[in-house]
């Protein structure tokens, strides 16, 4: 999808060239090569008209366009009708809260039925070709938020957010057994021997992995809790393998727990998500609803909206 920038070159700026200005703003070397090859990438004026290359000297007053290359389409992604909330969308990206069952990617014997296929339908209706960038990625069962990237350089800015841990997000989960009112978790995963999906704690061969969570809700009816939970880091499976090392593993984990008398799937949420638009400099703040399996577990205590304020403090 092709978009188009517009910057007003400050005196703070002059003097510099194109690619140092566009590097500072998050352009990568690979994207500048892209607007190099690109028919009328990078102009200078009113109108956007005078072709410059890379080495050009800015400045002050200057008004450099960018018109970035068109993507390539995501050709093997099949575009077929999925039910999931687009919660926000701009020219830029999207914010998508992703039913249960519904993997990200396609993979071996997901083919038709992943978030992928639905967002490909979803552009493909609107006559606008697409690639998928998936930003933040969540498991199958796993339900909520997630950011979608409509073209490269909101991907890569957002990317790098995401390594400086400047997109923040908060989960909510269902652990089995009545939990200390808040913790934290600091437990190293690795890989299960013998497997190429499953996780576990692992002082020797593992990562470092750090979790907050603090109890919500306690249902003694059904001998669960309600947790909100942060993350310092995003290990594979990390809430899931951290809530089973100290005795409260979450439920209906086919993997971890397969207890499935609440839950036909791992009850985890993502329930919160706010970051800075990359590209605006807006500040973006978004939260899924529960679930109704949810609300359904908890035996309706789900009035819950004065505890979920920002946990930990910033």
């Amino acid at each position: 999808m092709k978009q188009t920038f517009t910057y007003h070159i400050t005196r703070q700026d002059a003097g510099k060239s194109v690619e140092h200005y566009l590097r500072c703003r998050g352009f990568s070397r690979r994207l500048l090569i892209r607007l190099r090859k690109t028919e009328n990438g990078l102009c200078l004026g009113a109108d956007g008209e005078l072709p410059v290359y890379t080495t050009k000297l800015l400045a002050e007053g200057d008004l450099l366009t960018v018109r970035l290359p068109d993507d390539a389409p995501s050709e093997h992604i099949v575009p077929v009708r999925q039910n999931f909330d687009i919660i926000y969308e701009d020219r830029d990206l999207m914010v998508i809260d992703k039913p249960a069952g519904m993997p990200v990617h396609p993979s071996q014997g997901n083919f038709y039925n992943t978030l992928a296929n639905g967002i490909a339908w979803y552009f493909s209706e609107r006559g606008e070709p697409f690639t998928f960038r998936a930003v933040n990625r969540l498991d199958r069962d796993t339900t909520g938020l997630l950011i979608i990237a409509k073209h490269g350089l909101c991907a890569a800015l957002l990317s790098e957010m995401v390594a400086r841990k400047e997109v923040r997000r908060q989960y909510l989960a269902i652990a089995s057994g009545k939990t200390d009112e808040e913790g934290t978790i600091c437990a190293p995963i690795a890989r299960a021997d013998g497997s190429t999906i499953e996780r576990c704690v692992d002082e020797t061969r593992g990562e470092y992995a750090c979790t907050h969570y603090r109890r919500l809700v306690y249902s003694s009816e059904n001998d669960c809790s309600l947790l909100l939970l942060t993350l310092d880091t995003g290990r594979t499976h990390q809430i899931r393998v951290h809530m089973k090392h100290i005795g409260h593993p979450l439920l209906g984990d086919f993997l971890y727990n397969p207890d499935y008398r609440l839950f036909r799937r791992q009850s985890l949420h993502s329930f919160l998500l706010s970051f800075t638009h990359p590209l605006t400099g807006e500040s973006l703040n978004f939260s899924a609803p529960l679930p109704p399996d949810f609300c359904s577990a908890l035996g309706g205590k789900v009035s819950i909206c004065e505890n979920l304020a920002a946990f930990p403090a910033e």
